[in-house]
């Protein structure tokens, strides 16, 4: 019986320890209230999964939501006044 190995060099020949550069850091600082917004957006959500939904779970999810729709709109102005060279 032959053996089957492989006749190309691997793929991923650097190692995997690649660390995000300074500006993906950047862009994800600039994300984090949007990130959290959504995070608890989807705790609230989670904790109705389990029983009916009452009025207080709809005012929860309601303001979670609100918050979510904040904090992108904050995002969008932030990044259209540094496209634009802070002119608006």
């Amino acid at each position: 019986m032959t053996p089957i190995v492989a006749l190309q060099a691997l793929v991923t020949a650097e190692p995997l320890d690649i660390e995000p550069s300074a500006a993906e850091l950047d862009a994800i600082d600039r994300e984090m209230p949007l990130i959290r917004a959504e995070v608890e957006l989807l705790d609230t959500q989670i904790m109705t999964i389990d029983h009916p939904v009452n009025e207080l779970d709809e005012r929860r999810i309601r303001r979670a939501r609100n918050r979510v729709l904040a904090a992108r709109r904050d995002l969008t102005n932030r990044a259209g006044t540094v496209q634009s060279g802070g002119a608006a």
